[in-house]
């Protein structure tokens, strides 16, 4: 959750200077920015659904054999 608040502050940062000097610089970073977290959440739900395939239960207490 906290990267992707980071993501969005970066984000916002790149569209307000694209936007202070007048460039579409910072809307094409916006974009990749955008692509980046889409593809963390697919990969935390591909985590998630694995997990729920292997061992039928999503309990963190009931997944601790996965331990090394």
């Amino acid at each position: 959750m906290s990267i992707e608040v980071m993501l969005n502050a970066a984000g916002l940062a790149f569209i307000v200077a694209g936007a202070r000097w007048g460039q579409a610089d910072g809307q094409v970073m916006f974009f990749f920015i955008l692509a980046v977290a889409a593809s963390e959440v697919a990969v935390g739900l591909a985590l998630v659904l694995r997990m729920h395939r292997q061992y039928e239960t999503l309990d963190a207490d009931a997944l601790s054999e996965m331990k090394g």
